[in-house]
């Protein structure tokens, strides 16, 4: 990490790595939604069990996994499930309960920040774009690492990118997939439930809860650091 880079004041946080979706935007909704669209197309529904399963997975991924239950092929699924999740998210990408407070304050702070999706990277730099002007240092889409989450690749990549130690960085996570990849990549998370409870995780070493963005700030982050 360079020094211009480095927080100061001696924090021991190096990187926030913020998952997107869910996360950062409102997106797991409209996730879920065009999968569910896919099913419906084809006379099928998704049951709990698959609902939990695609949250925070990728769209090829989510096509592998639902791929026989819809009776379609991989390839046109995992197309049709990418197209229509870049086209609703060109009109709907709200950003969370104080998700652009807490990056104005990190970028304030001068604490580097990635985008540590599992969404095509293409939308990614297209979320990226709409969080009133902030600049991340790094940008990860799942064609990003040979392997997306819930596998520690992306935590693993986004933390080299900025030449920081996993386990000095603090991932912002809002999924089961997601807090199980960047506990595997060794960093501490910070798990911020949206659609999934993540009540699982309470009591996991390195895991800490928290209802809301609106209750974090750089002071907290840096504190989950040791």
């Amino acid at each position: 990490m360079s020094d211009t880079n480095r927080p100061p004041g001696g924090r021991r946080l190096q990187a926030v790595l913020f998952d997107m979706d869910g996360t950062l935007v409102d997106t797991e909704g409209v996730w879920l939604d065009v999968v569910e669209s896919a099913a419906v197309r084809r006379g099928r529904t998704l049951d709990a069990e698959r609902r939990t399963a695609v949250t925070g997975r990728s769209v090829e991924d989510t096509a592998d996994l639902l791929h026989a239950h819809l009776g379609t092929s991989t390839e046109e699924l995992a197309a049709e499930l990418g197209a229509d999740f870049a086209a609703r998210l060109a009109v709907a990408a709200a950003p969370r309960p104080g998700a652009l407070r807490l990056l104005a304050a990190l970028r304030a702070s001068r604490v580097p920040t990635a985008l540590v999706s599992a969404s095509p990277r293409a939308v990614v730099a297209q979320v990226a774009s709409t969080l009133d002007g902030h600049r991340f240092d790094a940008l990860f889409g799942a064609e990003d690492t040979v392997r997306t989450k819930p596998e520690p690749d992306p935590y693993l990549a986004a933390a080299d990118a900025l030449g920081a130690e996993p386990a000095r960085c603090v991932a912002v996570e809002d999924s089961p997939t997601g807090v199980a990849s960047a506990v595997a990549a060794g960093c501490r998370v910070l798990a911020v439930p949206s659609t999934e409870p993540l009540v699982d995780f309470a009591g996991t070493e390195g895991v800490t809860l928290a209802g809301s963005l609106t209750e974090v700030d750089p002071e907290l982050l840096n504190s989950l650091v040791g």
